[in-house]
């Protein structure tokens, strides 16, 4: 197999060698001249988030999150990136300009609080940076993150307008109230999860003694686990659904197959990555990872599988409280070859609420419903099968039908 390194040295953007029409990464390459042009150690411009770094822990590297070039797009909430191309979401995010300072997580400076600020806002606010030196270009990219461009060293910082941030906001996210509470507390007047993951990680939640900063990609896992936990405790009073129903979505070589099946809440999630896939580029064949949560809970957190599974696990719970319905539950995430530079874990919660946009394929007896899943996956189902606790498992309503 070649290396995705070398694919890439023999393609140049132009023989498609990795399957996309358009090279993912020759949009970010021609903006490279623009971005450099832009770097100095003087910045004005748009932020509307903060990163919160989680090496050196609990000293960390905070800052702003800014457009260069005044290209807000880069810095817009992911809510609303579902659907666009590949390459376009590369090119706007090698925009973003990082700043970081180090700060203790119980730090109260006056840059804290003005990050605080930025984190609350609904809508971009213009900000004055100073660097030690010119940002260097740059392209930063996780599992759980979305991608960054240049980041610097930050001297001065300034907001240079008053952040719009309204009084029921900046009251709540005062009140001497736990965290969790205040997230869903957001989630529930219709906050877009990126900002209420924003406002943790800034560390104004949680009562004066217990805020603190939190890293961003520990931020973003714990505002979908929370929400879905919340959502979970009211869908195990639901009624159960009656059929076995099968939703699908796809998007940037990501594909999702959920199984709703009868019976009380249990959540299994596959992932199955490709050679060639991001982080699976020396692997020979497939390789499947599997998480695993019973009715009453998962003791452990999910180590295998991190962010994307409650990711998926809170789109899910979102779908299922939306039709006052509980189930068992599989979601199969078969990531190909051709999502070669990972996005964030945006992508994977995006794509399994998608799934549940479009109508479900209803089937009355599992083996129906199996048999339909089998020939939407691209792996034979057995090879699922082999690692799973669910499609084991022999319930009362298997028998019927």
């Amino acid at each position: 197999m070649v290396s995705p390194a070398r694919m890439c040295l023999m393609c140049k953007g132009s023989r498609n060698l990795c399957g996309w029409k358009v090279c993912p990464l020759y949009k970010r390459n021609k903006a490279i001249p623009t971005i450099k042009h832009s770097l100095k150690k003087d910045f004005f411009g748009p932020s509307r988030s903060i990163f919160v770094g989680h090496n050196f822990y609990p000293d960390v590297y905070v800052g702003p999150l800014s457009a260069i070039d005044n290209r807000e797009e880069a810095i817009s909430p992911s809510d609303g990136w579902f659907g666009k191309p590949y390459d376009d979401l590369i090119y706007y995010r090698s925009f973003v300009l990082r700043s970081n300072a180090r700060e203790n997580v119980f730090s109260r400076s006056s840059f804290i609080d003005q990050n605080q600020e930025l984190a609350l806002a609904s809508k971009a606010t213009d900000i004055e940076m100073n660097f030690s030196k010119k940002p260097e270009v740059s392209f930063e990219y996780s599992d759980i993150t979305r991608p960054m461009g240049p980041s610097g060293k930050l001297k001065k910082f300034r907001i240079t307008e008053n952040p719009k941030i309204s009084q029921w906001m900046e009251k709540k996210a005062r009140d001497e109230i736990k965290a969790s509470e205040a997230q869903m507390e957001f989630y529930r007047r219709g906050i877009d999860v990126d900002r209420i993951s924003t406002i943790l990680s800034s560390g104004i939640l949680g009562g004066d003694k217990r805020r603190k900063l939190v890293p961003t990609r520990w931020s973003i896992t714990a505002t979908d686990s929370t929400l879905a936990d919340d959502l979970i405790k009211k869908i195990k009073d639901y009624r159960q659904v009656n059929d076995y129903l099968v939703y699908e979505s796809e998007y940037l070589d990501n594909h999702f197959v959920v199984l709703l099946m009868p019976g009380s809440w249990e959540f299994e999630n596959f992932e199955a990555w490709a050679p060639g896939s991001s982080w699976s580029f020396n692997l020979k064949r497939t390789e499947i990872i599997q998480e695993y949560e019973p009715w009453r809970g998962r003791k452990e957190y999910a180590h295998k599988q991190a962010g994307g599974f409650y990711a998926s696990r809170f789109a899910v719970a979102e779908s299922l409280q939306r039709m006052k319905r509980q189930a068992r539950v599989i979601a199969f995430r078969e990531i190909s070859e051709g999502y070669t530079i990972p996005l964030g874990v945006w992508v994977v919660r995006s794509t399994c609420r998608k799934a549940f946009d479009d109508p479900p394929t209803h089937f009355s007896t599992k083996k129906d419903a199996l048999g339909y899943v089998d020939s939407r996956l691209r792996l034979n189902l057995s090879e699922y099968a082999r690692q799973s606790v669910m499609l084991k498992q022999r319930k009362v309503f298997d028998f019927f039908g």
